[in-house]
């Protein structure tokens, strides 16, 4: 799990957490992933981190996650995402392995990848969308083949894709990667595009993938969520410890988290509360999210508090 970005775009939620450990429908943002890479077959995690590390012992204090475990290594200076693979690749020894970002939602077969990758030679196999906001991989269908990355190589093909940030590697991509320094997975992959052209690719375009990068995606992402109830159905909009007290109203796509108060005559609507957060008697809220521990108060619209 690469997970040691800063979060920039979103801060400031990001000042205090890393942006894999926002709450999303009142669960972290990574536990998605780990729950679906646990239908997968996964067995354990392993997640990079930077930006404010100790955070995840306060998510994970026993280091494991629904019975598996959770190794966090740790980088002091960011080493970017081709780096971080690099920085934890002691621990696969032989074995093929999947990264995935920390900042994206979905719920993709990514089986369907696993199974590819497993019945080919590929040092690499990328999880592709069609549609999405940054078409940047020039992929061949008919030979299931990646081909150019942002137009680099210069092959000018007309059809793009989006890269997800899911990928399964072969242990002998490890070797690509320059042994010191910062280095980005899109430099690693043109480096074998251009030796061996030994990187396929599987396009899903069925169900749902989420880049929440800024703030706007990350109330969309409860937007879409809330109207599609089936995608996830355990979550709880509105945890049991929180406090709502006589007269306030909750409206649309609004998360309550764990001890949040609601104070009377409240009105939320597509807001997002974290743990502990207050909400003042007779306080309007739109569009709004209150992290941690934070009171809000008043009329408010588009508000981060």
């Amino acid at each position: 799990m690469l997970a040691a970005g800063l979060g920039t775009r979103l801060r400031p939620l990001t000042e205090e957490r890393p942006k894999p450990l926002i709450p999303v429908g009142n669960k972290p943002l990574i536990t998605y992933a780990f729950d679906q890479l646990i239908q997968v077959g996964i067995q354990d995690f392993v997640v990079n981190t930077h930006h404010a590390p100790e955070a995840f012992a306060t998510v994970f204090p026993e280091g494991r996650y629904r019975g598996r475990e959770i190794r966090l290594r740790h980088e002091p200076v960011l080493l970017d995402t081709a780096g971080g693979v690099r920085n934890v690749g002691d621990l696969f020894g032989d074995r093929p392995f999947l990264i995935h970002n920390g900042d994206i939602l979905s719920d993709l077969s990514i089986n369907l990848a696993v199974e590819r990758h497993l019945a080919g030679n590929d040092l690499a196999t990328l999880v592709l969308r069609s549609t999405g906001p940054a078409l940047h991989i020039a992929f061949d269908r008919e030979r299931q083949r990646v081909i150019d990355v942002r137009n680099l190589l210069g092959t000018n093909r007309r059809e793009q894709f989006l890269y997800t940030g899911i990928a399964i590697l072969s242990p002998r991509f490890l070797a690509w990667i320059p042994k010191e320094g910062a280095v980005s997975l899109i430099t690693v992959f043109l480096e074998i595009l251009r030796a061996s052209g030994k990187i396929g690719g599987i396009v899903l375009d069925e169900g749902l993938w989420f880049d929440l990068g800024t703030r706007e995606a990350y109330l969309d992402v409860h937007r879409q969520l809330h109207e599609q109830p089936d995608r996830f159905p355990s979550l709880q909009w509105i945890d049991p410890t929180a406090r709502i007290e006589a007269g306030a109203r909750i409206e649309g796509a609004t998360a309550v988290a764990a001890r949040c108060r609601v104070g009377a005559g409240a009105l939320l609507k597509n807001c997002i509360l974290w743990e502990d957060a207050v909400v003042a008697p007779h306080s309007r809220l739109e569009n709004c999210i209150v992290r941690n521990s934070r009171l809000a108060r008043g009329n408010l619209v588009d508000a981060e508090i």
